[in-house]
């Protein structure tokens, strides 16, 4: 795999990890619409964990009250430190995506990396992004949010791991239904990435490491910091839009890549990159 390969895809994470348009699917099509080879699950994971270590410079206030709050509450489950309590929304957010990750990992996971079914899921889910924005109220913050919201969260997240569908797009959809404010949905989503992903890195990586490629290892590396690079720019675009705008630049794109898509899957439409 070449340098540029690399560079390209990892801009192209960093991009669009923070944007409700689903990085992974626009990962899968670079691959099948250029002459880059698919990139395979490996550097997948890589250019997320970039994404990762932007997301935690960025909200490095955040994480600090966390590990305050835990330290304070000696690391006992507890929902009255405001720090502790999201550290422990965050653990069983993410516990639904642990499960359905195990599972999908038993069965494969190439069956879903077709241009046909992230067409249906980058246009639907886009959709659903729409309605969620538009009827939703927007009053709430994280301090409230409790148990029940970050379990709705955490499953919608296990959506996810279907290309196309965007981790970040899926929980923010949800939030916005639980009525979060915008900018609110899209910090829970971003920190709710945080243990997914590592894990999933943690794994990854041992996985390679077996089988002794010392190559996709040095790929692994360079896919981190150049979608770190990208990402933390990302991130503030995102929070800055976020201020003052809504999602539906995002469902508007989602809505005409989508339909290109899948034009081009049932041959209506062809597509030469």
């Amino acid at each position: 795999m070449s340098t540029i390969q690399i560079f390209y895809l990892s801009l192209l994470q960093g991009i669009t990890e923070f944007l409700p348009v689903s990085s992974s699917g626009h990962l899968i099509l670079l691959s099948k619409f250029s002459y880059f080879p698919d990139q395979g699950l490996a550097l997948d994971v890589a250019v997320h964990v970039g994404s990762i270590l932007a997301v935690m410079i960025y909200f490095s206030e955040t994480i600090c009250d966390i590990i305050k709050g835990l330290i304070k509450t000696n690391f006992i489950p507890s929902f009255k430190n405001q720090g502790a309590k999201l550290f422990w929304l965050l653990v069983i957010g993410t516990i639904p995506a642990i499960i359905a990750g195990y599972l999908l990992k038993e069965h494969g996971m190439e069956w879903a990396r077709n241009t046909k079914l992230i067409g249906w899921t980058i246009l639907g889910y886009g959709l659903l992004l729409f309605v969620a924005d538009k009827i939703s109220m927007t009053i709430r913050k994280i301090e409230h949010i409790g148990v029940f919201d970050a379990i709705v969260i955490g499953c919608a997240q296990c959506l996810a791991l279907i290309p196309g569908t965007s981790r970040s797009g899926i929980t923010v959809t949800f939030a916005r239904f639980l009525g979060m404010e915008r900018r609110e949905a899209a910090k829970f989503s971003m920190l709710l990435s945080i243990p997914a992903i590592i894990g999933a890195a943690v794994l990854t990586t041992f996985e390679v490491w077996q089988t002794g490629n010392i190559n996709e290892l040095r790929w692994m590396f360079d896919g981190v910091v150049f979608s770190y690079m990208s990402s933390i720019v990302a991130i503030y675009i995102v929070m800055w839009w976020l201020k003052k705008s809504t999602f539906m630049p995002f469902v508007l794109y989602r809505i005409a890549l989508g339909s290109i898509l899948l034009l081009d899957s049932y041959g209506i439409l062809s597509i030469n990159i």
